[in-house]
């Protein structure tokens, strides 16, 4: 199964809205909270190319970017097609 991990942080409305897509599509996931680790942020930020932004969605390791992207990814099937051939190939 592919490993997908959320960089979140607290009171962040669009963490929580890609929180809840991935839950109602039964896609588990992994939350890493950076709101108070600065240093858990600063891997976030190396890891995503240098953005800043939250919440950063990552699936075996590879970079989907933030709710807005995740959200497209979704809409056009190709999230779907993605968990899938990531589980596949992995």
């Amino acid at each position: 199964m592919s490993r997908v991990q959320v960089y979140t942080t607290t009171n962040c409305p669009f963490c929580v809205r890609a929180k809840a897509l991935l839950r109602d599509k039964g896609v588990p996931f992994e939350e890493i909270d950076v709101t108070y680790d600065s240093a858990l942020r600063e891997k976030m930020v190396l890891l995503a190319g240098g953005r800043r932004t939250v919440p950063e969605i990552f699936i075996d390791g590879q970079l989907v970017g933030g709710y807005d992207e995740l959200r497209a990814l979704d809409h056009s099937g190709q999230l779907q097609a993605l968990l899938d051939g990531v589980a596949d190939g992995g």
